[in-house]
């Protein structure tokens, strides 16, 4: 018995990726790739802070975190919040390519790394609106 008390509790993925402040850590290193990029940069404002805010938010919620995104906005609604903006399948693989180099930037486990990005291929391609 006593060595069941002594057991922690599972650490979740949000905590293992060393929770909001990894996450700030790759959206400062994925936006300015997003900016640069010729497919992406053109389809997000000049001034990227609110987005950036904005994506800290929901990238804690996602992985695991608190809900600040939802708190904050209500209900992420993500592919209806990308409808307003041409998204294709080129742009949806710019954009993992984006942060597969920010997630590599980290000095986070491999494995931690493949799993954030197996995590966002489906949402980055759920977005996709046009062929053209």
């Amino acid at each position: 018995m006593a060595e069941q008390q002594d057991k922690q509790p599972p650490v979740t993925f949000f905590e293992a990726i060393g929770g909001t402040e990894t996450i700030r850590r790759i959206v400062e290193a994925f936006y300015p790739l997003v900016q640069a990029h010729p497919l992406l940069g053109p389809i997000f404002p000049e001034n990227i802070d609110p987005v950036m805010a904005k994506q800290i938010l929901f990238l804690t919620q996602f992985f695991g975190g608190p809900t600040l995104y939802t708190d904050k906005y209500g209900h992420p609604m993500m592919r209806a919040r990308h409808m307003p903006f041409e998204i294709t399948p080129e742009r949806a693989e710019a954009w993992l390519s984006c942060m597969k180099q920010a997630v590599e930037s980290t000095d986070l486990a491999p494995e931690l790394q493949d799993f954030m990005l197996e995590r966002l291929k489906g949402p980055a391609h759920h977005f996709v609106n046009t062929n053209a």
